[in-house]
């Protein structure tokens, strides 16, 4: 199971309600919600539905979910500065409670929300994201191969 923390800033890998491993992460600047459009990150129960990345390189670049075959570099951000970049691997997210954050115009899987790297430069421990759960390269990469789809993942306040 993993535990998104908006307050603290942090995803937490739990084993049989044992704390395995914490990471830094960034949530939405916009903070918690639910609703399409918002930018927001949504809160409650989730699952991982799908990975998305085996075998891609630190720095991967995804649009559309799907490897560009380009690696991130400072150029490339200077060329593109507005670009939400989503690197390295996906873990896309879908929401357990109807009405909150599955159907209609709160369902976390139909907003794109992921688990995701970003630029190393990108801050840790402060809202900054679009909506989804932003993660250093590396640290994303090793949750990646941690979990498998279906995995819960508890977003709190």
């Amino acid at each position: 199971m993993l535990i998104a923390n908006l307050s603290r800033q942090t995803l937490t890998l739990l084993r049989n309600g044992t704390p395995l491993r914490t990471w830094p992460v960034s949530t939405a600047k916009n903070g918690p919600g639910e609703k399409m459009g918002s930018g927001c990150t949504p809160r409650g129960r989730h699952v991982i539905r799908a990975k998305i990345g085996t075998g891609c390189p630190l720095g991967a670049i995804f649009v559309g979910r799907r490897a560009t075959g380009e690696i991130y570099s400072p150029e490339l951000a200077q060329q593109f500065p507005e670009r939400d970049w989503m690197l390295t691997r996906i873990l896309w997210l879908c929401g357990c409670e109807p009405g909150k954050n599955r159907w209609g115009e709160v369902d976390t899987m139909r907003r794109y929300v992921y688990i995701h790297g970003c630029p190393d430069t990108e801050p840790m421990g402060v809202p900054a994201s679009y909506g989804c759960i932003r993660m250093r390269n590396t640290d994303v990469a090793e949750l990646f191969d941690l979990v498998e789809p279906g995995t819960p993942v508890l977003i709190e306040q």
